[in-house]
């Protein structure tokens, strides 16, 4: 798997299309894991629903605003991990610690995240909290394999990169995910999003998701 030196011009043109990167081969492929990975985690995903409404009142699954192909919007969904509360919470410890703050602007996460539940952290650390994104690929928003799925105030980040972001399907896994995740810049995400676009292949997203299995059970980089 390609390696962020290897990386070629992230600034080179990226083609339009009205047709998703990867095409039809691409769209069968995440239709015939997404579910049969439904079918065989689906006891697993009842188990967590069920610990989550007797121990943490409030919704089981959060769908949050996402910028998927050609730039629409679609809800990603994913179990709650967070408190009700979340943005009061983050609001008020981006105002009281600067050192929070600079870590927020820098990467949009937080080491120690104030807004996460104790039932949240476990599936946060084991990337269980992602798994209701098997239903996103079904519907087409998203693929199992493509760039993180970024909200609207990340795009400034892609500068004219977005371009390339925009022509594929968000990934529920992707090159950033198992080439050291939150321990890597915002830049290299960019870098590995934009070299993925130009560089699809049918063995390089089942090498993805070869690798993702040995990325989440060594939880690398789950913060």
């Amino acid at each position: 798997m390609a390696k962020i030196s290897t990386l070629p011009r992230a600034d080179e043109a990226v083609a339009a299309t009205d047709v998703p990167v990867g095409g039809a081969a691409k769209r069968a492929l995440d239709i015939v894991i997404a579910a049969s990975a439904l079918i065989v985690l689906s006891p697993l995903m009842l188990m967590i629903m069920l610990v989550m409404k007797l121990t943490d009142p409030g919704p089981i699954v959060f769908g949050h605003k996402r910028v998927g192909f050609e730039g629409k919007h679609f809800h990603c969904y994913k179990f709650r991990s967070m408190a009700t509360n979340s943005a009061e919470l983050l609001q008020r410890l981006l105002q009281s610690d600067p050192v929070a703050r600079a870590e927020w602007e820098t990467s949009q996460k937080l080491r120690n995240d104030p807004r996460v539940t104790k039932l949240g952290r476990i599936l946060r650390e084991t990337s269980l909290d992602e798994l209701p994104q098997l239903i996103n690929v079904l519907k087409g928003d998203m693929s199992l394999v493509g760039p993180r799925p970024i909200v609207d105030e990340e795009i400034y980040r892609y500068s004219h990169r977005f371009e390339a972001y925009k022509r594929v399907r968000p990934g529920v896994t992707g090159m950033w995910q198992v080439n050291g995740r939150s321990d890597t810049s915002y830049a290299s995400r960019v870098k590995f999003d934009t070299f993925y676009v130009r560089n699809w292949s049918v063995p390089l997203d089942i090498g993805i998701l070869f690798k993702t299995v040995s990325v989440v059970l060594k939880r690398e980089g789950s913060h």
